[in-house]
């Protein structure tokens, strides 16, 4: 599959150039080398999946591009302005794979809070969140309190909360990981629906295969640490994607070449963690 990772900086909503993590390590002199020399353009209106083994850097250069951490070297670029370890909350919402709900207060109340931090008028407060929530079926459960919805229930509200914000761009860290597979499959086919209504980029963590396949328009297969970038899967699937995708004999062979190229960089993740001097990065 051909690997096509070079900057079109003309259309691109996230542009990471040259980007190298390096962490300092007990016993490692040199520290640990996290991210190596990481170049890739995400267009805007794009649903881009990292993928790769544990350890391989892929939360950390969600991280990155999101502004949470400074790289070592390189640098990257969004709607043109650099990020250089300070969040651009005008531009990036962040979904993660735990609920970062307030539990004392109840999901509009969240909303409320999310969108007065964002600068939003009050008066848009309620019908901006309550148009999120509808979207992904949880309007209903507006006044209850997070302790009162399952994980997936609580999940949804998360994704709502990001659409709500009304970013250009939104980075998701494994927001499905906790969840059954019944329940990713249902949120993934809302995460294809949003991303066909909206045109949000999104970039996607995921360890899971299927998932990957369903809901990107590119892979980035990534290396056993230090997380560099393998190859680029185009899937060239217009969204919303239906369920019977993943019948698609396409479906099944993407899944397969991706476990094919994959197969070798776990085996190197899973000895490196034997290494105590390695480890910590996601």
């Amino acid at each position: 599959m051909p690997v096509d990772t070079a900057p079109d900086l003309a259309d691109a909503a996230i542009s990471i150039r040259g980007v190298t993590q390096r962490y300092a390590a007990a016993g490692a002199a040199d520290g640990v080398l996290a991210l190596d020399n990481i170049s890739l353009d995400i267009r805007r209106g794009e649903f881009v999946c990292l993928l790769g083994p544990s350890g391989c850097g892929k939360s950390t250069l969600l991280n990155i591009v999101g502004g949470l951490f400074k790289p070592t070297s390189g640098e990257v670029l969004v709607g043109g302005r650099r990020v250089d370890g300070a969040p651009h909350p005008d531009e990036i919402a962040f979904v993660f794979q735990e609920s970062t709900l307030f539990p004392w207060y109840t999901i509009i109340e969240n909303f409320r809070i999310a969108l007065k931090l964002r600068g939003v008028a009050k008066s848009e407060w309620d019908d901006r969140a309550m148009e999120a929530l509808r979207a992904v079926g949880m309007a209903s459960f507006a006044r209850h309190y997070p302790n009162q919805l399952s994980v997936g229930m609580r999940q949804r509200v998360n994704m709502a909360r990001g659409i709500c914000v009304e970013t250009n761009i939104l980075l998701m860290d494994e927001p499905f990981a906790a969840l059954d597979e019944q329940s990713r499959m249902v949120l993934g086919e809302d995460l294809s629906i949003l991303l066909a209504k909206t045109g949000k980029t999104i970039v996607f963590v995921t360890h899971s295969l299927a998932e990957a396949v369903f809901l990107s328009d590119r892979i980035a297969v990534m290396t056993a640490r230090p997380g560099r970038i393998k190859t680029i899967v185009d899937v060239n699937e217009p969204h919303p994607r239906a369920p019977d995708f993943m019948l698609a004999p396409r479906f099944g062979e993407l899944r397969n070449d991706l476990f094919a190229m994959l197969r070798e960089e776990i085996r190197v993740a899973m000895a490196s963690q034997r290494d105590p001097v390695g480890g910590g990065v996601t």
